[in-house]
């Protein structure tokens, strides 16, 4: 069923990216990481990919500007899944508006928990 899926990973946080790595992975996933959003864009100008996990503060370019270039490009037609500590109902509203398939805070979710809502949008 994941055969073939490729996840990337968009995370500053090296320890919490690899959280998400090594449980994607051994679900059959195939996962590249970046740690900050300009290099996501570069990859995604390369790879394709199935899905985007995406943290919202970043250094360098933020995941909003990521999510305005991703709806800027019409041949990046990628679902992204939010996963950030961001947790304000407009943070919220902002990323679901701008084409975000779904927003996890991450205090809130157990990694399992997150690798579910990615396989439910994969659906």
């Amino acid at each position: 069923m994941n055969q073939k899926r490729r996840i990337l990973i968009v995370e500053d946080d090296p320890f919490i990216s690899s959280i998400y790595l090594t449980g994607l992975q051994n679900k059959g996933y195939e996962v590249d990481v970046v740690n900050d959003g300009q290099q996501a864009i570069e990859k995604l100008a390369n790879t394709p990919y199935s899905l985007i996990l995406l943290d919202l503060l970043m250094p360098k370019k933020d995941g909003f500007s990521v999510l305005t270039d991703l709806e800027a490009n019409p041949n990046i037609n990628v679902p992204v899944i939010v996963l950030t500590n961001l947790g304000r109902k407009e943070h919220i509203s902002k990323a679901m508006d701008m084409g975000a398939k779904d927003y996890i805070i991450k205090s809130q979710y157990s990694t399992d928990e997150v690798i579910e809502r990615i396989e439910n949008v994969l659906k």
